[in-house]
């Protein structure tokens, strides 16, 4: 019996000094809001995937979809308290960092070609090195996000077909202003409550993206996409740069080996998803229409540019010399 209980004791040792051998060097607590199904948790999978592969298991990654570490601004306040390590995150960055603005600003970009070149380039490498200093966050990775269009029971090619339209929009003034310079009605409204009102008729339209024109059913109380393309944005896979700097070099390469990998993943699956989207959307009976971009470009400049300050205004205007 004594026999036995010391070789099981040898033995358990030996498994706890195995898995000691096992253990990581660095731990990467990565949150985001996205749920296991979207193409932003699938290319964080990816990272994960690359990183533990490349680093031989001296990198952990543990990720915490759907806001399991908090919303985004709560996942943010923790890596700067050292709690938390990597998250997705946009515009909300301009809390910090002003220059991140631009991932906001309705007709900032004219296609999804202008978009690339400006992120890629030095307008790109100028904002990132802003987030870095102020919020002390390091970019590693961007995704394209699908532009904002404008949904509707007639078809709107025009500005001047808005006539009074009334829109939802979210709270945020530059998409009061802006809507409002277009000659629509916007209704700041929460997300929740968007689908009940166009029922009822309390509002006539609202803008978003396909994938959320798609999951949240507008197809059922809308009849047109409106190509308007206004907001084109994109949005960072951020870590925290103490964190980063704490690695030594090589896993330093290694994170920023697997962010390439992952980037490029997640630009074929989003590719992939919004030809799946209009033609999803297609099916259920909406139509799409083709607008005058540069008529609603034009309308929209003014209130745009009066709400950006001297330092965003310079950004605007090099992204449009692009």
């Amino acid at each position: 019996m004594m026999k036995q209980l010391v070789t099981g004791a040898v033995l358990g040792a030996a498994l706890i000094g195995s898995q000691a051998a096992l253990a990581a060097d660095v731990t990467l607590k990565f949150g985001h809001l996205a749920n296991e199904e979207n193409i932003w948790h699938q290319a964080a999978v990816k990272f994960k995937e690359e990183v533990e592969a490349n680093s031989d298991g001296r990198i952990e990654v543990q990720l915490y979809p759907n806001e399991q570490l908090g919303a985004e601004m709560d996942v943010i306040n923790s890596i700067q308290l050292g709690t938390a390590d990597m998250t997705i995150t946009g515009e909300s960055l301009q809390n910090w960092a002003p220059k991140a603005a631009m991932m906001a600003v309705p007709y900032a970009f004219r296609d999804a070609e202008h978009l690339h070149a400006a992120v890629s380039g030095e307008i790109g490498e100028s904002i990132e090195a802003q987030i870095t200093e102020r919020a002390n966050l390091v970019p590693l990775a961007w995704f394209e996000r699908g532009p904002r269009h404008l949904t509707s029971n007639r078809p709107i090619e025009h500005p001047d077909d808005l006539d009074g339209i009334r829109l939802r929009v979210p709270n945020v003034p530059l998409f009061v202003d802006t809507w409002e310079a277009l000659g629509a009605r916007p209704t700041p409204m929460a997300f929740s409550e968007v689908f009940t009102s166009l029922q009822q008729s309390t509002i006539e339209a609202q803008e978003n993206p396909l994938s959320l024109i798609e999951s949240a059913s507008f197809d059922e109380v809308q009849d047109y996409v409106n190509l308007t393309g206004h907001v084109r944005s994109w949005i960072y896979v951020v870590i925290g740069k103490d964190k980063l700097e704490s690695m030594p070099e090589d896993l330093q390469e290694v994170i920023f080996e697997a962010a390439d990998t992952m980037q490029a993943h997640e630009a074929e699956l989003f590719a992939e998803d919004e030809e799946r989207l209009r033609q999803d959307l297609e099916e259920r009976g909406m139509e799409f229409v083709e607008v005058d971009i540069d008529a609603f470009t034009e309308k929209a400049r003014p209130a745009v540019l009066d709400a950006l300050d001297e330092e965003q205004r310079e950004l605007f205007e090099a992204i449009q010399d692009l």
